[in-house]
């Protein structure tokens, strides 16, 4: 008898009626999203096209987290029939739906959370599907695949990866998620990181920023006035003064910021009887100095783009991306004189508005100038590689501001990993090692996913996964044993597993519960976000997570 998979759940609509008869226009109505990523990228997320495999509660619950958002379309593809286990873990499938098709279910119910988005289904078997029409992948911005045994998964994984088309794969197993990106190559320009120096160039100043700078006389102010200027100028005029003393060196050590702090606050002035004014300003440059103070290059990051082949070969098939790399390139060698695009924007600081805002500009312009530059290489390039058309100045400009975090992520493809002569066991062993030495850690996150693929082998042998069934606990647990041992021998991996570990595996019984889908589902969801609008990094190959010990890790194979 099959065991019923977690509790009986309550389907609830509330979704649907915040996004359904609404009458609010898409800028209310994504508003928080927009914030985010910006009308570029729900343009972006609203013109993709996504197909999910499997209806399980994890490919539901990801689902979810697209319609809501507003994606533009998605198609289900499912051959199975609702069956009471299927009710008791999926929000999106209810009593009245059992022994109905599970992916026109999911569709319609998942349909009601937002009326902009189409939803479509396939009743039909993926393994035939792959067989006899694998070119039906070829029209999707994505595909998500979920709960596929190995062979399936590979498969399709090679048609995909041969098509370039984005594959993420989605997996609960008991306490156990797991996810795995499968991109060939995937570029990001608005990379959103979240600690970045401000791009002041007060190392190297630019002309604009002199003049202005020069043109304001700290002497000849009045008091409001002086305690008015923009600190950023009160750190170029004292930057200056030490420069003078120290032969045009820049301070880097601490010992030499330090002083130049002190130099700083002797130019606050006093009053009559000796004390300092408060001047907020001057507080502001003196606390800046530190982190507005760095040498301004070129990151290593963005010189790998620079030597990539892709940067270097350019032909009529290069994506744009790699165009404007080396028009950045061929900038920064020229025009930039080693130095990127200024990226024109300035933080809040103590002034008065008509110098801030004349501040403002003198980086805005100074941006401008170089994102025309950029432009120029950009289209002399296009021309040379014979490619009609042009990009417009707005995706340039967007670029040269982005251009020190341009981020490139190439993954391995399932074929590589899940074959021994060119799976990164390296890797894999080293995140063992470091769990089994860190006396201080009770993280065995690597351990699962080596659980997970010996899970599988168990099915590729006995059609089924250990304890799938509840008479066979007790006899399965030597047989997962064995296939585990053959896994790690193949692997050339001496490392052991412990059995408690084995028996946690065999007691999941290959169980989808509705808990950790919906956990994964939200993850996996941002990532399939981040490849659609081509903003924020995704995670970078595979990432487990312990649902029992609440942590997770990645690890790239």
């Amino acid at each position: 008898m099959r065991r019923t998979k977690g509790p009986v759940l309550i389907v609830y609509k509330m979704a649907a009626t915040l996004n359904k008869g609404t009458g609010l226009d898409k800028n209310n109505k994504y508003d928080r999203q927009l914030r985010l990523w910006g009308d570029h990228g729900q343009a972006a997320l609203e013109s993709s096209r996504v197909c999910l495999i499997n209806a399980s509660a994890t490919g539901t619950e990801i689902l979810k987290n697209l319609v809501l958002p507003g994606i533009g379309s998605f198609t289900i593809v499912d051959s199975c029939k609702v069956k009471g286990e299927d009710v008791g873990i999926n929000f999106f499938l209810t009593v009245d739906s059992i022994g109905k098709s599970r992916a026109q279910v999911a569709t319609e119910l998942l349909s009601e959370l937002n009326e902009d988005v189409a939803g479509d289904f396939l009743e039909e078997d993926v393994d035939d599907l792959l067989e006899k029409n694998p070119s039906f992948f070829s029209t999707f911005t994505t595909v998500i695949a979920t709960q596929l045994p190995e062979k399936t998964l590979l498969h399709l994984g090679k048609v995909l990866w041969e098509r370039n088309i984005p594959l993420i794969v989605c997996r609960c197993y008991g306490f156990i998620g797991y996810l795995r990106m499968v991109i060939k190559e995937h570029t990001i320009v608005e990379s959103h990181p979240d600690n970045t120096h401000e791009d002041l160039r007060l190392d190297r100043p630019f002309k604009g920023l002199h003049e202005f700078c020069d043109s304001l006389d700290l002497n000849s102010m009045n008091k409001k006035d002086h305690s008015h200027t923009p600190w950023l100028v009160l750190l170029y005029k004292y930057l200056d003064i030490w420069k003078n003393m120290n032969g045009g060196k820049i301070p880097s050590t601490y010992k030499e910021k330090t002083a130049l702090k002190e130099l700083i606050k002797e130019g606050v002035r006093r009053n009559a009887e000796g004390v300092p004014d408060d001047e907020e300003n001057f507080e502001e440059a003196i606390r800046s100095v530190n982190s507005s103070l760095h040498a301004t290059a070129v990151p290593a990051e963005i010189q790998a783009l620079f030597e990539d082949p892709c940067c270097l070969n350019l032909n009529t098939d290069s994506k744009n991306f790699w165009v404007m790399v080396r028009a950045l390139k061929e900038f920064t060698e020229n025009e930039g004189q080693g130095l990127l695009p200024l990226r024109g924007s300035i933080p809040d600081m103590t002034s008065d508005s008509e110098r801030y805002i004349q501040l403002q500009t003198v980086y805005r312009d100074q941006a401008e100038i170089d994102a025309t530059a950029v432009a120029g290489h950009v289209h002399a390039l296009l021309h040379n590689i014979g490619r009609p058309g042009t990009l417009s100045d707005s995706e340039i400009r967007t670029f040269c501001r982005n251009a020190a975090f341009l981020t490139v992520l190439r993954c391995r493809s399932l074929e590589e990993e899940y074959t021994t002569e060119t799976a990164n066991l390296e890797e894999l062993g080293q995140h063992i090692l470091e769990e089994e030495e860190d006396a201080n850690s009770d993280s065995d996150d690597t351990v699962l996913y080596i659980l997970l693929r010996a899970a599988d082998r168990f099915f590729t042998e006995y059609n089924r996964y250990p304890s799938y069934f509840d008479d066979t606990l007790d006899a399965d647990i030597p047989k997962l044993k064995a296939c585990l041992s053959k896994l790690l021998h193949d692997w050339g991996l001496t490392a052991g597993v412990k059995d408690d570990y084995v028996h946690e595996i065999c007691r999941y019984g290959a169980s989808e519960l509705h808990t950790v889908a919906a956990f994964m589902g939200g993850v996996a969801a941002q990532e399939v976000i981040k490849v659609v609008t081509g903003q924020f990094v995704p995670i970078n190959n595979t990432f487990i997570y312990n649902a029992q010990k609440q942590t997770s890790t990645t690890i790239i194979l």
